[in-house]
């Protein structure tokens, strides 16, 4: 991907307990990005927050919880990340928790790769 140029930010809110068939939702979408070749993954772990159940869940030094929400961040061409959005919709069909998906505008200002080790 060409550096300064415009693009666009899937950005999908789940919890942490969500599954796709017994896999861990969150880890089934970042494989399928790498699959398809997107620009770039990534999944952030919420110490707190609320979705459509409204239940507020926090993770605190003295409380262990299980059910957290993440946010999995996915950028690259608008095209081809508004493609991919349309590829994963199926995974969502069974899910019986609540979730939220948005597509935005991204300007990448630097894009490098790195090495392999």
């Amino acid at each position: 991907m060409e550096t300064k140029r415009e693009a666009k930010l899937l950005r999908i809110f789940i919890s942490n307990t969500d599954k796709f068939r017994y896999s861990p939702l969150y880890e089934v979408i970042v494989f399928a990005a790498k699959r398809y070749g997107m620009a770039g993954a990534t999944v952030l772990k919420g110490v707190m927050g609320y979705g459509t159940s409204s239940k507020v869940r926090s993770m605190k030094f003295w409380e262990v919880t299980e059910k957290m929400p993440l946010v999995i961040e996915i950028i690259d061409e608008a095209q081809k990340v508004e493609n991919f959005a349309e590829t994963i919709m199926p995974y969502f069909d069974k899910l019986k928790t609540g979730c939220v998906m948005t597509i935005e505008k991204a300007n990448i200002l630097l894009y490098k790769t790195g090495k392999k080790h």
